[in-house]
């Protein structure tokens, strides 16, 4: 293919991303030998933003894939559809990647069926093929192919895990909620508010991630403390805009809405 059919894939402009260590390095170096990567961490931490972040700057074409427990290995390779000229076959979202040369990411790869994600396995070692066993074609994939999952390993139960024999053909990075005052920095940047309320925001969400696993399955992520800052900056009073996007949506527990709401008003109530 050439690259006039990539240009739908590619990352228009450059995604904002604060690098909190040195995953930009070693994304780099991963990158250069087409090592499969894994990306581990809580929901909304910044690992979808960290993928676009590095396609935008390799230059790379990039196709996510929303990973769920429907999605079926057709879903991920393709399958014959019927016209009005009879059948005709349409590659997946990992087919296409592997024949145009992007990079192509699984993101929460564990809610798919493990049958599902076998798939992948020959995209992951030295082979780099691909095998359409419906179409009877053996894909190699483009040099500049690379295979990138994210998983919350904080969420999933004992069936939802990945297999040892998935997680051993990938690198790993760790991803976390940045330190108080980076967090602070992405929420005033990507909300427009001041850092004021940036600060403030970050600090409702360090107290409800304090109460993971006694009573929330998740904290607050970052990507909500930027839906309570888009609120605030859009003329929303802070108070409702934070339980519009901190509390309500975390928890059906009426004690812990309580909880969460003391924590709010602790911050934006005079």
């Amino acid at each position: 293919m050439s690259e006039m059919n990539t240009d739908q894939y590619r990352v228009k402009a450059e995604p904002f991303y604060r690098p909190v260590g040195n995953e930009v390095e070693l994304y780099n170096a991963a990158y250069a030998r087409r090592l499969p990567m894994m990306l581990k961490g809580p929901t909304g931490c910044g690992k979808s933003r960290f993928v676009e972040y590095m396609a935008w700057k390799l230059g790379r074409p990039l196709i996510t894939v929303a990973c769920n427990e429907d999605m079926t290995a057709s879903d991920l390779v393709g399958r014959f559809l019927l016209d009005k000229d009879g059948t005709k076959w349409q590659d997946g979202p990992l087919t296409t990647a592997a024949r145009i040369g992007a990079i192509c990411y699984l993101d929460e790869v564990v809610e798919a069926r493990q049958d599902t994600t076998v798939v992948i396995h020959p995209l992951t070692d030295h082979r780099r093929t691909l095998p359409l066993d419906k179409k009877g074609e053996l894909i190699e994939a483009h040099p500049d192919f690379q295979l990138v999952i994210s998983y919350n390993p904080g969420y999933q139960s004992l069936m939802k895990d990945l297999k040892q024999s998935t997680k051993q053909r990938f690198g790993a990075l760790n991803f976390d909620y940045p330190q108080a005052e980076t967090e602070a920095d992405i929420v005033a940047r990507e909300a427009g508010v001041e850092s004021e309320i940036a600060v403030k925001l970050v600090q409702i969400a360090q107290r409800a991630r304090n109460l993971k696993g006694h009573g929330l399955d998740e904290g607050i992520s970052t990507r909500l403390l930027v839906y309570a800052g888009n609120m605030i900056a859009e003329g929303v009073e802070p108070m409702a805009a934070c339980m519009m996007t901190l509390v309500t949506p975390l928890t059906d527990d009426p004690d812990m809405y309580e909880t969460l709401e003391a924590a709010v008003q602790t911050f934006f109530v005079e």
